[in-house]
C-alpha cells in the first residue's frame, strides 16, 4: 500500500515550484490532494497534467481563506508553501512596500492557517508543515524583509506547537528551511539578483553554492517528515542536496 493512501493533503501555494512538486509527490504516494493558489492558469495546468490533482483558486492571505479551504477538504496534512517573490535589491534601494511584501504574504498565510488549525481545531494527528527558507537562519541582505519574514514563520510553527501541546490538541507542526533552489522560479530570481549584487555570473554564483537542494528534494523532505511525525514534531529542518538536517 502507498504510504499516504487514505490521507488528505492540502498544499497552499501548490500550483508551481516547490508547492507543485509537493502536490505531485503526495499524489504519487497515494494521497488525495487539493492544491490551492491565487493564479488560475498554473492551477489549470496542474489539473491537466497531473492525474488526480484537485485545485482551488483563492487568495490565501485572506482571513477567511482557511475556512473555505477546510470546508472543501479537511486535511490530514497541511503544507503551507505560498508566498511572494522578494525584491532583489539592497536595503537602501527598496521602498517599504517592497521590503514588506513577504510579511504581507508568507507570514500572513502562515498566521491565518496556523491560527485556524488551532482554533477550529483540526483533528488530532494532523500534520502542518511550513515551508520557510534557509534565509531564515542565514539572512539575505539583497532581499529586503524576506529573511525576517521566513524567520517569523519558524516562530509561528514553534508557537503553534506549544499551543497545541498546552491545549492537548495533538497537532504536529514542523518547519522546513530549504537552501536556495536554482531549479525553481524563485531560486532563479534569487540567483540572478545575487549574481548582480556580487558582480559575478549566475553560473559562478551557482557554482559557489554548497549542496543546493532541488524542488524534488524539498518534496521528498515533506513526505519524510509527515511519515515520521514524532521525530518531526515541533522541529525545524534545513533541507539541502544532502537531505534533512535538524536545527538544534
Amino acid at each position: 500500500m502507498l504510504p499516504l493512501a487514505g490521507k488528505s493533503v492540502v498544499v497552499i501555494g501548490g500550483s508551481r515550484g516547490v508547492g507543485r512538486r509537493i502536490a505531485e509527490a503526495a499524489i504519487g504516494n497515494g494521497a488525495r490532494v487539493l492544491a490551492v493558489a491565487r493564479q488560475e492558469g498554473p492551477l489549470r495546468r496542474l489539473a491537466q497534467e497531473v492525474s488526480g490533482a484537485e485545485v482551488l483558486s483563492l487568495d490565501a492571505t485572506d482571513e477567511g481563506a482557511p475556512s473555505k479551504v477546510f470546508g472543501i477538504l479537511q486535511p490530514d496534512i497541511l503544507v503551507l508553501c505560498g508566498g511572494a517573490f522578494p525584491p532583489a535589491a539592497p536595503l537602501h534601494k527598496q521602498s517599504w512596500q517592497e521590503f514588506a511584501v513577504n510579511w504581507e504574504t508568507d507570514v500572513k498565510i502562515a498566521f491565518h492557517f496556523c491560527k485556524a488549525a488551532l482554533s477550529r481545531p483540526l483533528p488530532a494527528g494532523t500534520s502542518v508543515v511550513l515551508i520557510s527558507s534557509g534565509a531564515a537562519l542565514a539572512g539575505s541582505p539583497n532581499s529586503g524583509g524576506y529573511a525576517g519574514a521566513k524567520r517569523t514563520q519558524l516562530f509561528i510553527a514553534n508557537y503553534s506547537q506549544k499551543e497545541s501541546d498546552r491545549l492537548g490538541l495533538g497537532l504536529r507542526f514542523t518547519a522546513l528551511a530549504p537552501r536556495m533552489m536554482p531549479d525553481t522560479e524563485l531560486g532563479k530570481h534569487a540567483v540572478a539578483g545575487y549574481a548582480r549584487y556580487l558582480g559575478i555570473s549566475e553560473a559562478d554564483f551557482i557554482q559557489s553554492m554548497a549542496s543546493p537542494p532541488t524542488s524534488s528534494d524539498v518534496a521528498a523532505a515533506v513526505i519524510d517528515v509527515v511519515m515520521n511525525p514524532e521525530r518531526a514534531k515541533g522541529n525545524v529542518f534545513i533541507v539541502s542536496g544532502n537531505g534533512l538536517e535538524a536545527v538544534s
